[in-house]
């Protein structure tokens, strides 16, 4: 019997497994996936979290999510050992595999800066959502929150949709003017990018949105440390920004086990084969999800468009034969932008996100770049199909390969 053995039960390693599952002869491959606990959670959630929408909407059991056929264990990983072709399970237990699928995801350290999680207004005035509690939190610091400076923070790059920090400054934006007392509220985002987003159309797109909004953009701040006592949020080149309420995005590494297998690059992240997904390192290793490298985002839409590539490789791998496709790093994000609205980016490694309509050329129904009422929609409708088509491995009709149909560059 082939071993498959899969490491993380996320969004990447869930659909590998099912769509594993209905290629691999069941009487000559076993897939087996690992994660520490049984609750796999829906994260583009999060962002709603601290507004309106219930903690235990986002939280289903992972055992629920496979197809049958796959086994499932409930520990944490410590080590892999890749000269035996075994995993170490935290309880001591140890896992062997032909094959292992790295898909563990990645997670925010915030005892990274300094003042951020050893400080005494981490999750008092400091917060952050890219956690279920951290979102929790934050829904109640929201809540007592009446007027005064709020930051949105991001420490530094990459993260974990990279567009989720313009979405929570959007829709608090959205929140108190709900409210009735935007005008006691004064609003930054704050980033070490050079602008609102990494490529200059979008950036000008979003970076117009702030502005409208009335959101205060502050670029190029690289943190240091965050000084508790005098509520400040202090960069390197020793600009200081006062706040009343700190939300912030941690940096965000890869697992421990990653690190201390010495599988991992400085953060933690598996460098592999961008286009294949293969590891650098040892043939009989794939890296899925946010636990890579490749240079692009770490969103649930590229786990999506590059596990549907992986497939095809993975069983051409197990043949000893060329692989087949080649990832073009296609991510596709829906950004909230509050006023019941939301845009929406399309790119690759290749080519930054840009105007037009999207799946259908010029005739969308979805507008790229561009705030509207549909996108929005379509933002929502998302997490049905996330749960009932994305993760059990059913046809989605969009292309996991970008097109440029209906794409444009804004005039100069």
């Amino acid at each position: 019997m082939n071993r498959i053995l899969i490491l993380g039960a996320g969004t990447a390693g869930t659909m590998a497994a099912n769509h594993l599952r209905g290629v691999m002869a069941r009487d000559s491959w076993s897939i087996t996936v690992v994660d520490q606990d049984d609750e796999h959670h829906y994260q583009p959630g999060y962002i709603f979290v601290p507004f309106w929408m219930k903690p235990d909407r986002v939280k289903k059991s992972r055992r629920n999510t496979f197809h049958d056929g796959i086994d499932f264990v409930e520990a944490s990983v410590s080590l892999v050992h890749r000269d035996r072709r075994e995993v170490e399970l935290a309880d001591g237990r140890t896992l062997p595999y032909d094959w292992l699928i790295i898909a563990s995801g990645t997670r925010p350290d915030p005892t990274l800066v300094e003042g951020m999680g050893d400080g005494s207004l981490w999750g008092k005035k400091v917060h952050e959502f890219y956690t279920l509690d951290g979102s929790v939190a934050l829904k109640s610091a929201l809540e007592e929150f009446t007027s005064g400076r709020i930051l949105v923070h991001i420490s530094e790059m990459p993260i974990k949709c990279p567009v989720a920090p313009l979405e929570f400054a959007f829709l608090v934006e959205d929140h108190f003017r709900s409210k009735g007392i935007r005008h006691k509220v004064d609003i930054s985002f704050v980033t070490p990018l050079d602008g609102a987003f990494t490529k200059p159309v979008a950036s000008k797109e979003l970076g117009g949105l702030l502005k409208d909004r009335s959101i205060r953009l502050a670029a190029d701040f690289a943190v240091e440390r965050i000084d508790n006592d005098e509520q400040k949020l202090i960069s390197y080149d020793g600009r200081e920004l006062p706040f009343d309420l700190l939300v912030t995005v941690p940096p965000n590494v890869g697992q421990q086990f990653i690190m201390d297998s010495g599988l991992g690059n400085d953060a933690g992240f598996v460098p592999v084969d961008k286009h294949t997904l293969r590891s650098l390192v040892d043939d009989r290793i794939f890296v899925l999800g946010d636990a890579s490298d490749i240079p692009t985002s770490k969103a649930g839409s590229v786990a999506h468009f590059a596990t549907e590539e992986f497939v095809d490789n993975f069983i051409a791998a197990t043949e000893g034969k060329p692989l087949p496709n080649s990832f073009d790093g296609h991510a596709n994000c829906f950004i909230e932008s509050g006023r019941g609205q939301a845009m929406l980016l399309d790119f690759n490694y290749d080519t930054e996100p840009l105007l037009g309509t999207f799946p259908v050329p010029y005739a969308g129904p979805l507008s790229l770049l561009k705030p509207t009422r549909l996108n929005h929609l379509g933002k929502l409708a998302f997490e049905q199909i996330y749960w009932h088509m994305l993760l059990p491995g059913r046809p989605i009709p969009i292309s996991s390969h970008m097109s440029m149909a209906g794409k444009r560059k804004p005039k100069e």
